[in-house]
């Protein structure tokens, strides 16, 4: 590098600091500091921007799961340093499948471990500690954004903040023939883009996204009309999801809003007697119908 492209691009860091320090809620300035030209800033930034703004000076614990620039030393980091500098009161953590130890800094810890690891995942939340925001784009396989879900939301505190990014992967199916295996055999990076996982049906229920999906309807878990429904770990800790292009932000709480006219999956009495019967059976509703199966599914998370 010459001394020219030097100057400028000393130049053009200290412009994109000064433009952060006088713009400090703005996240999408804070992750221009480390952008350049092969490596694109924080790209969900503007939507994280109304999540985060309110909590910016808050003394935080953010887990971030991904590094990122798999075995390239030159790249990885720029999401830490961009909340680091955007949450100034806040611890920083990261967890990656690739050693990025040697990235760490004063309030950014980095864990070499993977993701799927629950007994070395359950060692880096002791250490932790309750978290109270965690953004997962780690591995592209949907089963590892399934399980990674389970995994750390429970590790969120009440009014917790998790965020999945990169759920495109929901709508490519994996690509297990010979020429791509092949092709992949000595990078993690074309692995993670083969062997996804994910279903040219939009309502392949093995996807994460249609997870995610499933999960809406527990927001209304009190609305059921069902009395042998059993509420999962997410129906009573998930107070709301906001969806949008390859990112899912979910806030845990309890979950605990009454319905105004069922009470424990049943019709109540007043509702009742306005439908002219005095119990459930004489509305002859078959209940076998249903799919109760979302209790079974999230029951290893309560």
């Amino acid at each position: 590098m010459n001394l020219i492209e030097s100057s400028k691009k000393t130049f053009n860091n200290f412009q994109r600091q000064f433009t952060a320090f006088i713009a400090p809620y703005n996240l999408s300035k804070a992750a221009d500091i480390y952008s350049h030209d092969e490596w694109p800033r924080l790209r969900f930034a503007h939507r994280y921007q109304s999540h985060f703004a309110p909590l910016k000076w808050k003394k935080l614990k953010i887990l971030a799961i991904g590094v990122g620039g798999y075995e390239d030393h030159t790249y990885g980091g720029e999401a830490l340093k961009t909340w680091k500098t955007y949450f100034p009161n806040s611890m920083v953590y990261g967890l990656d499948i690739i050693d990025k130890r040697y990235l760490e800094e004063d309030r950014i810890k980095i864990f070499h471990c993977d993701q799927n690891d629950e007994y070395l995942i359950q060692e880096v939340l002791a250490e932790t500690g309750e978290l109270d925001i965690i953004i997962e784009d780690g591995s592209s396989a949907n089963e590892h954004h399934i399980k990674a879900f389970h995994t750390f939301f429970p590790a969120l505190k009440d009014g917790g903040i998790y965020a999945a990014e990169n759920i495109h992967h929901s709508y490519w199916p994996s690509l297990k023939d010979g020429k791509w295996s092949n092709l992949a055999k000595d990078s993690l990076e074309l692995q993670n883009w083969i062997n996804v996982g994910g279903s040219l049906d939009l309502n392949d229920p093995k996807t994460v996204m249609n997870m995610f999906k499933r999960l809406v309807d527990g927001l209304n878990y009190e609305e059921f009309l069902n009395p042998k429904y059993t509420p999962s770990y997410f129906d009573k800790h998930i107070v709301s999801i906001h969806f949008y292009h390859n990112l899912v932000i979910l806030y845990k709480g309890i979950n605990n809003e009454k319905s105004n006219f069922i009470e424990n999956n049943q019709l109540q009495p007043f509702v009742l007697e306005t439908l002219g019967v005095k119990s459930l059976e004489e509305l002859d509703l078959d209940f076998s119908k249903i799919d109760n199966k979302r209790s079974e599914e999230y029951t290893k998370s309560n």
